[in-house]
């Protein structure tokens, strides 16, 4: 069971950031938030610390999620960002701090139990039954948010909210047409997308997805995202991208996040971003700002 979280507690300090963005005109395709309207916090991170010998992965995090945000998590190799998605859907555990979903804290929840409550995510690295078919895959990952078991035989006579639903899950994802097709006669691009498909069959109300691009052409880049990007807008799904290609990054995200040695260096739209000197001599390798 998931321990409710404590009401009336104080915030924690370094919200600063995230408070600016309740009533800020939001970037990419989305509709600018009105004057005055709050956004709601979908997820929050207080303190949130993890230490792997003397490399500080995350430091005393203080990050917030607004809900419907599609924000992208940048920084350099071993800035944290994996690090900190990893603690976040419960893969790693923290040294201090604290995790809220909706207000319930989920720090030391179980990784069953946070993608029940509504958390999923995608890998850098592709995990898909390569024998089994584009459909069964995505059975499969229904039957597993449901902690269900299925025998693989038994695929094939599967109910048929299970079968209409997984069809309309391919559907989203442009992949119906490769429903029988073994995922491991994919091309790399609609594995990536098929990879997104079973975290989104979750059903999450937040999904994180490390580097949804990496290792495909430019064409097949804006394919996945435009893809994604719809999908999630479509379903009121947040979303949260770890991504390096910063045309990527600008093109598709409402908010952006920087991560520099265990800690956040910026926070906000893509013209904020842009102009933040700091931001900018991370990507060029060159000292930050006094």
């Amino acid at each position: 069971m998931l321990a409710a979280s404590a009401r009336g507690r104080p915030r924690a300090a370094g919200h600063a950031l995230a408070d600016r963005h309740r009533r800020r005109a939001l970037g990419g395709n989305r509709q600018a938030v009105a004057e005055g309207e709050i956004c709601v916090i979908l997820l929050q991170t207080i303190d949130l610390s993890k230490q792997f010998g003397d490399v500080h992965a995350c430091d005393r995090v203080n990050f917030t999620v607004n809900k419907g945000e599609f924000l992208s998590l940048v920084g350099s190799n071993g800035a944290g960002k994996t690090s900190l998605v990893n603690l976040i859907s419960g893969h790693l555990a923290p040294d201090s701090g604290r995790i809220l979903f909706e207000g319930t804290d989920v720090t030391f929840a179980r990784i069953h139990e946070r993608i029940r409550a509504g958390i999923a995510r995608s890998f850098q690295i592709v995990n898909l039954f390569d024998v089994l078919t584009v459909f069964d895959n995505v059975a499969l990952s229904i039957f597993s948010r449901e902690r269900k078991i299925v025998k693989i035989a038994a695929l094939a006579d599967l109910d048929r909210d299970v079968r209409r639903e997984a069809l309309d899950v391919l559907s989203q994802f442009g992949l119906a047409a490769k429903s029988a097709v073994p995922a491991g006669g994919l091309a790399q691009g609609e594995r990536k997308l098929l990879d997104v498909a079973l975290a989104y069959a979750l059903r999450p109300k937040l999904l994180f997805l490390d580097e949804p691009t990496s290792g495909v052409s430019t064409r097949e880049k804006t394919q996945i995202m435009d893809t994604v990007s719809s999908v999630v807008r479509a379903g009121a799904v947040t979303a949260v991208i770890i991504e390096h290609d910063m045309d990527v990054v600008f093109r598709y995200s409402d908010r952006i996040v920087m991560m520099h040695e265990g800690k956040f260096l910026a926070d906000g739209t893509p013209q904020e971003i842009r102009a933040n000197k700091n931001v900018a001599n991370i990507l060029l390798g060159a000292p930050l700002s006094a």
